[in-house]
């Protein structure tokens, strides 16, 4: 198995160069050290490192948008150790993508237990988002293919089940989804209708 790639954020250098070295104890691989989170998507773009670790003294706003918008378009797992106790910092780091929120500092030993959780977690969660997407996906695709099923039986006057099996053998017929089907059912019954 090859080695995680890590990206070090770290506005201390003396500090990050320690953390690096405890990394590469660890048989880690850093791929890339910024002294901020400023140019931070660009980078995780260039490098793609698994896992992001972040150490701060305070996350800004800036870091925190940063974040956000990471985790929406190339989500990783995101370690930010940190001396801020705030809880609504913390509560904010955590919507922003951030996997674990340390705040005792960072200690060399306890870096690859740390990491195990934190990409542990963000696994379960990506999980969890895409069953989500895909139920929301589901429940989106059966209101359409009711919504169609109903146009078919009002119009043609069909009942349920021959409303259903007619969009079910123009799908079969034209190797698409039922909802695309239906889709197109609503889109032509739309156009027709004044």
């Amino acid at each position: 198995m090859k080695p995680a790639r890590v990206m070090l954020v770290d506005d201390t250098p003396s500090r990050s160069a320690l953390l690096e070295q405890a990394l590469l104890d660890q048989g880690l691989t850093v791929v890339c050290r910024l002294e901020s989170a400023q140019g931070l998507i660009k980078n995780v773009e260039v490098h793609q490192p698994d896992i992001i670790i972040m150490d701060l003294e305070s996350p800004d706003r800036d870091t925190l948008e940063n974040m956000t918008v990471l985790n929406q378009h190339n989500p990783k797992p995101v370690i930010m150790f940190s001396d801020e106790e705030d809880s609504k910092i913390i509560s904010q780091a955590v919507q922003a993508g951030v996997s674990a929120y340390i705040v005792d500092g960072l200690n060399p030993h306890r870096v690859k237990p740390i990491l195990d959780v934190a990409i542990a977690r963000f696994r379960e969660y990506q999980a969890l988002r895409k069953e989500l997407k895909q139920t929301r996906d589901q429940l989106a695709d059966r209101k359409i293919i009711d919504k169609a099923k109903g146009l078919l039986m009002k119009t043609k006057g069909l009942d349920e089940e021959q409303a259903y099996h007619t969009m079910r053998k123009m799908a079969m017929d034209q190797s698409k989804p039922l909802a695309d089907i239906a889709q197109n059912i609503l889109s032509v019954m739309e156009l027709l209708t004044p």
